[in-house]
């Protein structure tokens, strides 16, 4: 059984760059390119698109070389 995650990643789309180094690291893929706009044209940004299925690893948040992602924790009420 995994052991329970602590935290969730929390991408800025300021220093977001849709350059991918995280969706590349990410072992459950949970992460995309999405663009940011309801057009679907525009520039992309990363996107934790599966939190459910996110380990919490913070393999992305250590591979963003634009340090865009931050590691959140998770409040349990």
């Amino acid at each position: 059984m995994a052991a329970p995650r602590k935290a969730l990643p929390d991408i800025d789309p300021q220093r977001c760059t849709g350059c991918g180094w995280c969706i590349g690291v990410c072992p459950p893929h949970v992460l995309s390119l999405q663009t940011q706009t309801p057009t679907g044209f525009g520039p992309k940004r990363s996107t934790l698109h599966d939190a459910p299925g996110c380990t919490g690893c913070a393999l992305c948040a250590v591979r963003c070389p634009f340090d865009a992602i931050q590691m959140v924790k998770i409040i349990k009420l």
